[in-house]
């Protein structure tokens, strides 16, 4: 058994009820067929053009691979995105929720959508604010005609991330969104006990990266 296949069983025993995505950013090929054969299919992505140089042919072998973007999505990539993923984490500006808008009604997929929240209100992240989160959901669906079914968040990573996933869960409940994407390598245990639905881990599975 590969190191990979065994990190990603000790992961599985420690997160029955959430989803594990494997973050595969900057990750090789090679790499992501190692957790392929361990039976992984869901993969996280940061950048449309890294996902876009691997995922197709990697898709031929196994068709039922689920790609989630997990990092922040130009506007002009919007058509590209839609085309790629299945899940995409991070809509959060007007701009970017009206060109998704018009991508879904150009290709016909609709891929589903989060929205991220700058839950510890840093600004050098993005995403929407907690307080800004309501107007935000209303514009995506009542201008764009979006349908959103989650949220997104990455917490502050020098602060106790238990406070803000329980925020995080207060939302998703406030707001009936039925998906909650949070909790990485060192937290996940914590995001699932405040009722993360889906995670995103790459180092606990693959390792440290390189690059």
């Amino acid at each position: 058994m590969s190191a990979i296949a065994t990190h990603l069983a000790q992961i599985r025993t420690k997160t029955p009820n959430a989803t594990l995505i494997a973050v595969s950013k900057t990750r090789s090929i090679e790499e992501i067929r190692q957790a392929l054969k361990a039976g992984q299919r869901v993969f996280g992505e940061n950048r449309v053009q890294e996902a876009q140089a691997k995922f197709p042919d990697l898709r031929k072998d196994h068709p039922d691979i689920e790609l989630h973007l997990i990092g922040a999505l130009q506007t002009n990539k919007a058509q590209t995105a839609v085309e790629l993923f299945d899940v995409i984490q991070t809509v959060d500006r007007p701009d970017l929720a009206k060109a998704l808008a018009k991508a879904i009604q150009r290709t016909g997929r609709t891929p589903r959508l989060y929205v991220e929240v700058n839950i510890g209100r840093e600004p050098q992240k993005a995403g929407i604010l907690p307080e800004q989160l309501e107007a935000f959901l209303t514009y995506c669906r009542t201008d764009c005609g979006l349908s959103l079914t989650g949220l997104m968040c990455i917490p502050p990573h020098d602060q106790d991330p238990a406070p803000y996933f329980q925020q995080m869960r207060k939302l998703a409940d406030e707001f009936s969104l039925p998906q909650l994407s949070m909790g990485m390598s060192g937290d996940y245990e914590t995001a699932i006990q405040y009722g993360a639905t889906e995670i995103r881990v790459g180092t606990a599975i693959f390792g440290e990266r390189l690059r």
